[in-house]
């Protein structure tokens, strides 16, 4: 039997097997296929069960839904633009070829100690930063930072990668002692690493201690990013703890801007 002889109800059932970048693809064969694409159906199968919660914990919510006349208008826009959620101390975003779930956790929703203390850090709003607030670090010996997400709120059957998200202005200090991040997934996996959170290394003599230690990456927001490391989310609800640290040294640091910590299905998945 020919495609073409079939329904479009048919089709658009088929695309809904797929994935949101297939049935894109597909949508090109034929006026067919491209109708059937359209359909809501397909593309409630793509958006995650909970999405209408997930919105509704955004102050653009409203304007969201009424901006998007159809589900497919929907998937594209939440996959488009992350939005901010949870009185702007997360962004939810869809990753566009899957419809998987991303999350950032802002600086605001991270344990960061002496975070509430003005002389150690500084709280202010940056202009390329998705979120009201960043923290800033001032000067501290003793640097720790910690977020924490379930994995209920996630896609199941998805290896996720964590990514610290950061800003080095007129940094100092970095160079005394490698940085600890961590990932741990309660009962089930933890990965422990060292890093170098200073990209800026042309020109100046690297430590012994700091050469082969993996170094951030430019984002296309224009934000540093570094993993953390990566988890496999079953579908069995646990606590996923991620941290940054360094408490070892006993030196002052200095000119690191927090924006968040962003948790991702890990590429190729």
């Amino acid at each position: 039997m020919e495609w073409e002889s079939l329904p479009e109800g048919c089709i658009a059932t088929i695309l809904s097997l797929t994935t949101p970048e297939d049935t894109c693809r597909l949508s090109l064969v034929s006026k067919t296929f491209y109708s059937a694409a359209q359909y809501d159906a397909v593309w409630a199968t793509f958006l995650p069960h909970d999405y209408s919660s997930i919105i509704s914990r955004s102050d653009s919510g409203s304007s969201l839904l009424s901006n998007s006349p159809s589900l497919k208008s929907l998937y594209l826009a939440l996959s488009d633009r992350p939005i901010l959620i949870d009185n702007a101390t997360k962004s939810f975003q869809l990753e566009k070829k899957s419809g998987k779930k991303c999350y950032m956790l802002a600086a605001r929703a991270l344990h960061i100690v002496w975070g509430d203390t003005p002389a150690y850090w500084n709280w202010k709003s940056l202009t390329e930063s998705r979120f009201p607030e960043v923290a800033e670090l001032l000067d501290v010996c003793w640097l720790e930072i910690r977020g924490n997400i379930n994995t209920n709120a996630l896609s199941a059957n998805t290896c996720y990668a964590a990514y610290l998200v950061f800003k080095m202005i007129r940094a100092s200090g970095f160079f005394r002692h490698p940085v600890e991040l961590s990932v741990d997934v309660l009962g089930v996996q933890s990965t422990i690493k060292e890093v170098c959170l200073n990209p800026n290394v042309e020109g100046r003599p690297v430590p012994n201690r700091f050469r082969g230690l993996q170094r951030p990456n430019l984002r296309s927001d224009g934000w540093l990013e570094i993993k953390m490391g990566e988890f496999f989310n079953s579908g069995l609800e646990n606590e996923v703890q991620m941290s940054v640290m360094e408490i070892k040294g006993g030196h002052w640091k200095r000119g690191l801007i927090i924006e968040g910590i962003e948790v991702r299905p890990k590429e190729g998945n």
